[in-house]
């Protein structure tokens, strides 16, 4: 099996999976008692934090452990709003893009059905967010924006700087979710209030993430729920020491390999490329003329192929057709469609996402295994 859907999940590193061990059994203390086993648990998970914050430009004290980046999502645009609204401001517009991940629109949404105003901004061909546009959203008090660094379906960068500049200058809080985006390429926090991060994006375990929450000035958040009041009170709950510890590594690793990695990915990403278009006439790059990130390689099949039949014919190939969070739904991609692909060519396309793991005897495999897939499938 050859893998190139390295922006739905990445293996763990096995110095990552070495380093988590020992704090499933050997070291299991929970690292909010004050025992010894207890101390020592909580010095790991404060070591992780140091490594998270590094690799974002952040203080350690700025980083707040999460199940992922699904509920840091959650926490930092219910939080952040719910909390304002508490303290009497009278604003009630939230911004987002029409291509963000499902767990930020369904957050936005729910903030709705709660008397907020929810906005939704289009986007261009290519998938980026034109900044005329969100000045003129952020006309009317605003208070918080919330846009994706990097799309997890076709890698496009957005201008974070400039959005983030002009969302300051309006006085609404900054939200980023970074999930692809960190551990690949670095990370710029000016003007941003409130980031998330996920593990497992950057070959670390599952089931644990981040927020960034700005400390100075101070951004203050009201809990999504009740508990002891672990991480500054904004996430109650026993940290899981392992996946803390694992987090850690994963960052501190993607800390050294990221420049190194960016380079290799981009030239197997654009091998891919090139071999997929000399078999495949007709083929389009979505996002083609815009930064993307380096493993990133969204295209859309030539007129008449479907790109769930062509995964069906091609199993020793892993990718996708579109985010993992919607695979279950047999319905074109909603970030396709934003681009201003109909359903059906949005219906042709495939994300393939190349990682550490990634050779070139890889995308030599796997673009001839795809074209010949292509091709089965065009005569049937």
């Amino acid at each position: 099996m050859i893998y190139l859907d390295h922006f739905s999940t990445t293996p763990c590193d096995p110095a990552v999976v070495k380093a988590m061990l020992p704090w499933f059994g050997e070291d299991f203390g929970n690292p909010h008692s004050l025992h010894g086993p207890g101390r020592k648990a909580a010095q790991a998970v404060e070591r992780a934090r140091e490594s998270v914050a590094r690799l974002i430009g952040a203080e350690a004290r700025e980083i707040v452990f999460t199940s992922g980046a699904t509920e840091a999502n959650n926490l930092a645009i219910k939080g952040a709003a719910r909390h304002l609204a508490r303290l009497g401001d009278p604003r009630r517009r939230i911004i987002t893009v029409a291509t963000e991940h499902k767990c930020v629109l369904e957050s936005v949404r729910a903030l709705a059905s709660e008397g907020f105003e929810a906005v939704v901004l289009g986007v261009d061909a290519d998938g980026r967010v034109d900044p005329e546009a969100l000045r003129k959203a952020l006309e009317v008090p605003t208070l918080l924006v919330s846009i994706m660094a990097a799309n997890n379906e076709t890698g496009v960068l957005q201008d974070i700087p400039q959005l983030a500049g002009i969302v300051k200058a309006a006085g609404a809080l900054m939200h980023v979710d970074l999930a692809q985006m960190a551990g690949k390429i670095p990370v710029s926090l000016k003007d941003v209030d409130l980031a998330s991060v996920s593990a497992h994006k950057m070959y670390g375990p599952k089931g644990i993430g981040a927020l960034y929450v700005r400390r100075r000035p101070r951004v203050r958040l009201e809990p999504l729920f009740s508990g002891g009041g672990q991480e500054r009170g904004f996430r109650s709950g026993t940290l899981p020491t392992p996946l803390v510890v694992g987090f850690g590594v994963a960052a501190e690793l993607a800390a050294v390999s990221m420049a190194e990695e960016a380079v290799r990915q981009a030239v197997l990403r654009d091998d891919l490329w090139a071999q997929l278009q000399g078999g495949l006439p007709g083929i389009v790059l979505n996002g083609r003329t815009v930064p993307r990130l380096a493993g990133a390689l969204n295209v859309c099949l030539p007129e008449g192929l479907r790109a769930l039949d062509v995964l069906e014919a091609c199993p020793d190939v892993a990718a996708s057709t579109g985010s993992a969070c919607t695979a279950a739904e047999i319905a074109p991609s909603y970030v396709l469609t934003a681009m201003g692909l109909s359903a059906q060519k949005a219906s042709q396309c495939l994300r393939l996402s190349v990682g550490r793991s990634t050779s070139k005897a890889d995308i030599d495999r796997a673009a001839g295994l795809l074209i010949a897939a292509a091709r089965t499938c065009q005569t049937n």
